[in-house]
């Protein structure tokens, strides 16, 4: 029995391959695959991205057959790629800035020191606006090479990779998370209907507590059906 051909890639695929997957959000999407798509239904430009420079412009526009156009200056400027740098000396552990790294590229615990891992950053700096402290600088590391130039396809795999697994490691984390207060909720309402009630002020507050547990335990059905029809 013959194996099954792998899926032929979408034309949202094959513009994703092209990108460079710093995640930064400088294209005005909240990630690589976001703008895949929007480019791919027409609803954005293929000169959005600063870290592909005009290198990633001819890369895309012989993908999709147009002419190379200058990089938007809206988005930003070509220019060499930065590494972020924690001076740890001021560094309070707040973790705002390991929630904010696209790829994983931050190590620390709350109210811990933490770092950053230089070969995972990917220099989309969005660790640094959330800092509290202004303790997070970004300092360039290919100059005078910028674009494409200063980036391979292998760290653009890689990098890919580890936000894929991010998000899937989050959405894990945020269902493990709703499961268990569903099932906190659930034995809460067992408990609320296995308390006997005497007077009608009691029957009132069991079936008033009742019906604050039946709707949360709906709201969090309605999310999980919702989480599940986008994953």
């Amino acid at each position: 029995m013959s194996n099954p051909l792998p899926p032929t890639p979408s034309r949202a695929d094959q513009i994703e391959d092209l990108l460079p997957q710093t995640q930064c959000t400088k294209c005005g999407y909240p990630a690589c695959r976001p703008y895949a798509e929007a480019i791919a239904d027409g609803s954005a430009n293929y000169n959005q991205c600063p870290p592909g420079g005009h290198e990633g412009i001819v890369r895309l526009s012989s993908y999709l057959g147009k002419p190379v156009i200058p990089l938007n200056p809206v988005n930003g400027i070509e220019k060499p790629r930065a590494r972020a740098f924690i001076d740890e000396a001021i560094c309070i552990g707040c973790t705002l800035c390991i929630q904010a790294c696209p790829v994983d590229a931050i190590i620390g615990a709350a109210k811990q020191m933490h770092t950053i891992l230089p070969d995972l950053c990917t220099g989309c700096d969005l660790c640094v606006a959330p800092c509290p402290v202004d303790c997070i600088s970004m300092i360039e590391v290919t100059a005078p090479l910028t674009g494409w130039a200063a980036w391979s396809q292998q760290q653009a795999d890689a990098a890919r990779e580890r936000h894929d697994f991010r998000t899937q490691r989050l959405l894990r984390e945020k269902q493990e998370n709703e499961a268990r207060l569903a099932a906190k909720a659930a034995a809460k309402l067992r408990e609320v209907e296995s308390e006997s009630s005497q007077t009608p002020e009691q029957q009132a507050e069991q079936a008033r507590k009742k019906a604050i547990i039946q709707a949360a335990i709906e709201r969090a059905r309605l999310k999980k059906e919702n989480t599940d029809k986008n994953t």
